[in-house]
């Protein structure tokens, strides 16, 4: 056993974990399992062969832990070792034993060493961009979850499935994850963004839409020496006629703090916020053929206009849908994650940070694409690096070194020559075409 471990963790290594070559090394894993304390006897599932395993079922269209395990078997059977059981008991199990921290400490540890690979120069204004967003996921409803995360409350009991909202930070160049948080669906999404706001590092820009627009946000993210560039709450009046004018539409002005404290701020947190802050807004014009001009307001703590121009602002807020929006569909639709098959929490959230890592996983592949398409990055379609991978993984695995470096070699090329087309001011309504099938709705549990 410990032999067919030891061949099953290279030939994961080599496949799954080959866009982590240099990001995450096998020395460096090692070190993570040693600081959180991880020890484990010699068995099949060692705990580094069990998140390569969680990556890989988050990474297939088939999630379930049969298919995973059958791709284990193969695998060593390639390798001429005897395979073990295609039994998922004790997958299942040393899936339960991994630490959820170990999970969560690799998603911002293989983002900040991809960002360490990219240009300096192809940073915003020589800054590190955040974008964040939030959704719900859905979950098995077994008893355990509804007790954690209950389902929506205009359901009947028994007639509804659990509910967890998940806030994730991305990066804006690299597109990966950089941390993320999970509560209740009761819990707001400002809630969790503040919560996340403590993983900024200084000189950082964090950018969000209009739910995040207010006084106490940009407080909270100057306090951890960042900046924000956040659409301004609709509930605040704006007269450019006021302030500091740096050009038409671009002002400087000061924001006194609101009288009242959040409920989710104790009284200390409150206080520590300043008296006033001293913000921009800049007027942001978004037109579209066939419709009419709509304006709107953002504001920031970047005050220099000669450093960071309202063009700049403009052009950096006008990425912010493609950052957000589009990432987060990819990361909860394009990888399945939007309905969960755990029983329990634990295993909920540990399914929701592989599938993040995974995600991970493939936005290091495209990173390592997009010199061969000159860097542009929001072309290279992830659907198509995820199913480009998942082709070659089984070859990656069993195959010689050389043959193993040509063959990525041909994955690069494959992923950057199948670019998505140019569609410029795209507008597609959220709206469904296929129609529901006539059943009534259940109103009582079976």
């Amino acid at each position: 056993m410990p032999k067919s471990a030891e061949i099953l963790k290279h030939q994961l290594f080599k496949s799954i974990g080959s866009p982590w070559r240099d990001i995450l090394p096998e020395a460096r894993l090692d070190e993570l399992l040693a600081e959180e304390g991880i020890t484990y006897r010699n068995r099949l599932y060692t705990p580094i062969v069990t998140v390569w395993g969680m990556l890989y079922q988050a990474l297939s269209a088939d999630k379930s832990l049969r298919n995973t395990v059958k791709c284990f078997t193969t695998w060593l059977t390639a390798a001429g070792v005897t395979p073990p059981s295609s039994d998922t008991g004790a997958y299942s199990k040393a899936r339960d034993r991994l630490p959820e921290s170990l999970l969560q400490r690799l998603i911002p540890e293989t983002t900040e060493q991809l960002e360490q690979t990219v240009p300096k120069a192809h940073y915003w204004c020589g800054r590190r961009v955040r974008v964040f967003d939030g959704t719900t996921v859905l979950m098995a409803d077994s008893e355990a979850n509804q007790a954690v995360y209950p389902q929506h409350v205009n359901q009947a009991v028994g007639c509804g499935f659990p509910l967890a909202r998940v806030v994730v930070f991305f990066c804006l160049l690299t597109g990966a994850v950089v941390s993320g948080c999970i509560a209740p669906k009761t819990t707001s999404e400002i809630v969790m963004s503040r919560l996340l706001y403590q993983d900024l590092a200084p000189d950082d820009v964090a950018m969000g839409d209009q739910a995040f627009g207010s006084y106490v946000d940009l407080a909270l993210i100057q306090q951890q020496e960042a900046d924000g560039v956040l659409r301004k709450h609709h509930a605040r009046h704006t007269d450019f006629r006021k302030g500091l004018r740096h050009g038409p539409g671009d002002h400087q002005v000061v924001w006194h703090k609101p009288k009242r404290r959040p409920g989710h701020m104790n009284t200390d947190e409150f206080a520590a916020i300043s008296q006033t802050l001293t913000v921009r807004e800049v007027r942001l014009k978004l037109s579209r053929n066939g419709f009419r001009d709509q304006f709107i307001i953002i504001v920031t703590t970047l005050l220099d206009a000669k450093q960071y121009p309202a063009s700049q602002l403009i052009r950096l807020y006008g990425w912010r849908w493609h950052a957000a929006e589009v990432n987060l569909r990819h990361l909860k639709t394009t990888l399945k994650m939007e309905r969960l098959t755990a029983k329990t929490p634990d295993m909920v959230r540990k399914e929701i940070w592989s599938h993040m890592l995974a995600y991970n996983v493939l936005r290091s592949l495209m990173e390592q694409a997009s010199p061969l398409l000159h860097y542009e990055r929001n072309r290279l379609s992830l659907q198509g690096a995820r199913q480009h991978f998942q082709q070659i993984l089984a070859l990656l695995a069993t195959t010689s070194n050389a043959t193993r470096q040509r063959l990525y070699d041909h994955l690069l090329q494959d992923i950057a020559s199948d670019p998505l087309p140019q569609r410029p001011n795209r507008h597609e309504p959220r709206v469904v075409k296929r129609r529901p099938k006539p059943f009534p709705r259940m109103r009582q549990p079976r």
